[in-house]
């Protein structure tokens, strides 16, 4: 990848993780989810999952509503518990919440009595790092988002796409290897998002973060992806994996390219097979 400006800064502030081959930076395999429910039927969420992620990677997820694309993301976070297979992220088993992961969530969910820097340091305070050291850090993340002269404003003083930035820094602070992204920009109008989606290409390329995102957009995940996951309805199952061969870095107008549209519309024939298109 390009340069990794923060990449310089993680190397001191991060906590080490083990050591892990490249191409296997998320092993994900035989993964199965039910849900069980005490008073109805139990849902069988997803079916024989199998992928990795090579670290610093872009990987999007995508399928119709409902196929398990959260319940995958949760899984990954360790917010909720697989049923059968293997989840593993930088060489760790996933049992549980990992430092080495950072989730921005549909909605940036800041905390509306806390400043925008206070709401960025929260990961800071609930792993009990060194304060005065991540300050540092939550500023020059703040400041890479252009947000430094918010950092003293509430999250009501600031625009959607604004807050989502401040998510975005508040996930990054103490330097996950992975970030992983649940639809962060579907509620932003059609121009925020555009801006946002090449900001965090930015964000990516000078942090050095592995990323998975899921969205709604199939366009959206052609843009941003090396590679695209396509998930078949309920229960959920890969339907493919879309090598995204477009070069970086990526403006606005490779959108509407030819070659970003084969892509589009190899990963459209999923969905309008079934009569799914999104």
């Amino acid at each position: 990848m390009a340069s990794r400006i923060l990449g310089r800064h993680q190397a001191t502030h991060a906590a080490k993780a083990p050591e892990s081959d490249e191409d296997s930076w998320i092993e994900v395999a035989g993964l199965q989810k039910v849900y069980r429910p005490r008073r109805s039927e139990p849902t069988h969420a997803l079916s024989d999952i199998d992928f990795t992620i090579r670290r610093g990677e872009f990987v999007s997820i995508v399928g119709p509503s409902g196929c398990g694309k959260t319940t995958l993301l949760k899984i990954l976070a360790g917010l909720i518990p697989k049923t059968e297979g293997t989840v593993r992220v930088a060489n760790r088993d996933v049992t549980g919440p990992l430092p080495e992961v950072g989730m921005v969530f549909q909605a940036a969910t800041l905390l509306p009595w806390r400043t925008i820097l206070q709401n960025v340091m929260v990961p800071v305070q609930v792993q009990r790092l060194n304060v005065r050291e991540y300050r540092t850090r939550a500023e020059e993340l703040l400041r890479m988002v252009g947000l430094e002269t918010f950092a003293d404003k509430y999250p009501h003083e600031l625009s959607g796409g604004m807050q989502q930035r401040a998510g975005i820094c508040r996930a990054l602070v103490h330097n996950p290897a992975v970030l992983l992204m649940d639809e962060p920009f579907g509620a932003l109008d059609a121009m925020t998002r555009e801006y946002m989606n090449v900001e965090l290409l930015r964000i990516w390329r000078e942090s050095g973060q592995t990323i998975v995102f899921v969205t709604h957009s199939i366009s959206e995940a052609v843009f941003l992806s090396d590679r695209v996951i396509v998930l078949s309805p309920r229960p959920g199952r890969i339907a493919e994996i879309v090598d995204i061969d477009l070069g970086r870095p990526r403006d606005l107008g490779m959108v509407s390219s030819d070659a970003a549209g084969v892509h589009v519309k190899r990963i459209r024939e999923h969905f309008s097979a079934i009569g799914a298109i999104e």
